[in-house]
């Protein structure tokens, strides 16, 4: 059997796979050490259970990164603050070891992917995957084809409001301080209220402020992108009582101006959990590498 190899490359883990699809995917996870460890481990599990059989791998990894191939750092991981792992040649690494093509894209992106050919948008054209976890990210699908542009969006930087008296927690991305991510990704909820979101409780006020700033950023994509359907995952949003709370900000931050049902009636089903869960990650490596090898169906 012709096999296909994904690598969900995290910042904290990395999810390997190897398979044809949702049904016999075969996975393994490692944490995410130096580069040159974390990427023998990955070839190690494709030597093992493909062998001659694997026909592509597919990476969906963490970010910055190079996606123009005539660039000379395409399949580069770029100006990550992740120690060891700046300007590391990630697509090459494995292409060079393995001899196989390899797709290459960012987490998010290659999380909507999986969700877009498996998962809960297997019927819309245009929808937003968004990751809330150590990091904040997203990825767009606009007409069927998921956004590219100048590098990549780069949706945990947007800007939200700040208000310093109701929130004085500074922020925490080292390089905009109080963005999105700065402000509502789970290393920014520690560090405001002194231990991690999931050991605090469902009542605590964090969850107010956190549904608050992520319904901000929602609303900036339902302004500018349009989207079916936001697909909100990652560690944070295992956090479900966030989502009814996202849901009723979302619509009073709207306050009407965006007259559809999905939105005004359908909020259930407008901002949900993906269906793939944990898995859309890996999934989406997969199918990144059924593109890679130039399959279709």
């Amino acid at each position: 059997m012709n096999l296909f190899g994904a690598i969900e490359a995290g910042g904290t883990k990395f999810v390997c796979g190897v398979g044809t699809g949702p049904e016999d995917l075969e996975t393994v996870q490692f944490p995410t050490t130096s580069p040159q460890a974390t990427i023998q481990a990955a070839i190690d599990f494709f030597r093992a259970r493909a062998g001659v059989s694997l026909r592509a791998v597919g990476i969906a990894s963490f970010g910055p990164i190079d996606l123009h191939p005539e660039s000379p750092t395409f399949g580069y991981i770029t100006s990550t603050p992740k120690e060891g792992w700046r300007n590391f040649d990630i697509a090459g690494a494995v292409r060079k070891a393995l001899e196989v093509p390899v797709g290459f894209d960012t987490d998010v992106n290659g999380a909507a992917l999986g969700e877009a050919r498996w998962g809960a948008a297997q019927s819309l054209s245009d929808f937003l995957y968004l990751t809330v976890g150590t990091g904040i990210g997203g990825g767009a699908m606009v007409h069927g084809r998921i956004l590219h542009g100048l590098t990549h969006p780069e949706m945990g930087h947007i800007r939200v409001p700040h208000d310093l008296s109701r929130d004085p927690y500074p922020g925490g991305c080292p390089y905009h301080v109080d963005c999105l991510e700065g402000l509502a990704s789970g290393p920014a909820m520690e560090a405001r209220w002194g231990v991690p979101g999931r050991d605090l409780p469902m009542s605590h006020r964090a969850w107010t402020l956190e549904a608050c700033y992520l319904a901000l950023g929602l609303a900036n994509w339902v302004c500018t992108l349009s989207p079916q359907r936001i697909l909100l995952g990652g560690g944070v949003m295992q956090q479900t009582q966030l989502f009814p709370m996202i849901r009723e900000d979302l619509a009073r931050i709207l306050n009407g101006y965006i007259q559809a049902p999905e939105i005004t009636e359908q909020g259930e089903s407008f901002v949900a959990p993906p269906q793939l869960g944990s898995r859309a990650g890996v999934l989406g490596a997969l199918a990144l590498a059924r593109t890679a090898a130039g399959v279709t169906s």
